[in-house]
């Protein structure tokens, strides 16, 4: 046999080899099988930052609205990347009234959240900062699982070197994506409160639950693991998760609400989806929960 000849059978060419019996026809059309399984999750592997942040892709911008409050402003990570935020304050606000770290999703960038953030800033009375991750928006760089640390720990210090906020009067939100950044900035910072709307276990969690056909739990690079974060934090923690939720399943917010420690509740909302909350109720029971832990931190 030729060096070709055996370079035809490895890449399963229509060669004699193959087709001499019936076993050896199937186990040619199993190996085809697997040689595009491989295929697939190498692909797949190749493309994990391109699925897991495709709010990067989307270059639509609305400008702020003029009615609107909210200001435009920027800060550089360590990283070197220059952050974009947005930055809304009651008024006759005062530092020591407290702010709102917004951590927002995967999708999109912050110029579509500005009702949001204007909401959050009605709700619980305090100036809010919401900001683009590297790539987001009019963020410069790429985003990464390091680079987005990087963003928010930024907008941290911008909140309390720029603003003068005391970092226990900051309330570090995350929504979806966003929970990652909140609980990771908690491991190494004083706050307020952590407030995570619809957060994952972890990333490989995730990945195994979009991709259930193959091994992607043990192969992914990011980790995000908010699961062994959340135990280490030593702040209150609220967590907030809609029943109807089907790209992050609520059972992911039970398993957080068991893993921290301390003050703690689990807010879910019947028929909700994916989407932070709206419902009057749902900041009610954010407020009472505040009142409650005042004394603790």
């Amino acid at each position: 046999m030729t060096g070709r000849d055996l370079l035809a059978i490895v890449l399963l060419r229509d060669v004699p080899f193959w087709t001499q019996s019936i076993g050896r026809r199937f186990t040619r059309g199993m190996l085809l099988l697997a040689y595009l399984y491989v295929g697939v999750l190498l692909v797949l592997l190749a493309l994990e930052n391109f699925f897991l942040f495709p709010g990067a892709r989307d270059k639509s911008w609305i400008e702020l609205n003029e009615r609107y409050n909210i200001h435009a402003v920027e800060f550089t990570s360590e990283d070197g990347n220059t952050i974009h935020a947005f930055w809304s304050a009651p008024k006759e606000w005062k530092p020591a009234q407290g702010a709102v770290l917004y951590s927002h999703g995967n999708g999109g960038n912050i110029s579509g959240r500005q009702e949001s953030l204007l909401r959050w800033q009605r709700e619980l009375n305090r100036a809010v900062l919401l900001y683009d991750y590297p790539g987001y928006g009019k963020s410069t760089g790429k985003p990464t699982e390091a680079s987005c640390y990087a963003a928010a720990e930024a907008a941290f210090r911008w909140l309390v070197e720029t603003q003068g906020v005391p970092p226990e009067e900051i309330i570090l939100l995350g929504s979806s994506l966003g929970g990652v950044m909140a609980i990771d900035l908690a491991t190494r910072h004083p706050c307020r409160a952590v407030v995570c709307c619809a957060a994952f276990t972890t990333f490989p969690d995730m990945a195994q639950r979009q991709f259930p056909w193959l091994p992607a739990r043990w192969l992914v690079r990011n980790r995000m693991d908010n699961l062994a974060k959340i135990g280490t934090l030593h702040c209150p923690v609220f967590l907030i998760h809609g029943t109807a939720d089907t790209l992050v399943p609520p059972w992911m917010s039970e398993r957080l609400y068991e893993a921290a420690r301390g003050e703690k509740e689990l807010l879910l909302l019947p028929g909700h989806p994916h989407r932070p909350p709206s419902q009057p109720e749902a900041f009610a029971a954010l407020r009472r929960f505040l009142q409650r832990t005042a004394s603790s931190n």
